[in-house]
This record gives structure tokens, sequence and C-alpha cells, in this order.
């Protein structure tokens, strides 16, 4: 079910999100200061590759004072809007009772993506 699930979800939209997540990543890593900021667009686009299947859990020992710094920045910069867009999307998707798989996979992503510091994907 995983494997249909990340089929559907790369054929509508997924493949571009992670286009975008990717090329943010990468235009972030070409400054030494976006480099955490840049790694955290590759973990967000490569979760966004293929959601289905896959969890976001909080990383003990993990979650510092770098991290929160890190993170309020994050949200300051862009990471409260890009968690805004997949509420919208995961609102929207959860309407129909076809929608919701992906929608739920649109409330996984705003949550990585409104923090991502601290967290880890499996």
């Amino acid at each position: 079910m995983n494997l249909i699930g990340n089929i559907i979800w790369l054929v509508f939209g997924g493949f571009v999100a992670f286009i975008q997540y990717m090329v943010s990543g990468f235009l972030l890593c070409l400054t030494i200061i976006g480099i955490p900021f840049g790694l955290q667009c590759f973990k967000i686009g490569f979760f966004t590759l293929l959601p289905f299947g896959r969890q976001v859990r909080d990383v003990p020992g993990q979650t510092g004072c770098l991290a929160t710094i890190f993170n309020i920045i994050w949200i300051l910069i862009g990471g409260v809007w890009i968690a805004l867009t997949h509420l919208f999307f995961g609102l929207l998707l959860t309407i129909t009772i076809i929608g919701i798989p992906w929608g739920r996979q649109h409330f996984k992503l705003m949550s990585l993506s409104f923090t991502p510091f601290g967290k880890e994907i499996f």
C-alpha cells in the first residue's frame, strides 16, 4: 500500500516539491551561514519524495540550545510559511475520504517543516 501511495504522491506534486526543496537546499548551502538550513531542506526534501511508510520523531538529547536557536531562525525566515502551506493542502485533501492518506502526509510534513532541527525520519 505504501508503494501505491508514494507513486500517486510523486505523480501529483511530490516530485515537484522534492525538486523545490533540493534547489532551496543547494542555494542555502552556497553560503557558510546557510549550510545548516540547507541540510534541513535536504532532509525535508528526501522525506517529501517518499513520505508513505516513514515517520518523524524527536531525537532525544538532540534538542539543545543550538537546535532551539536554529528552529527559531528557521520559523522566522520561512518555516511558518512552509508549514502553513502543508496545513492548507492537508486540510484541502482531508475534505474527501479518498484524499485522507495524502492529507496525513502533508500533516507529517507540516510538523517537520515547522521545526526541523532536532527531528529525525525513520
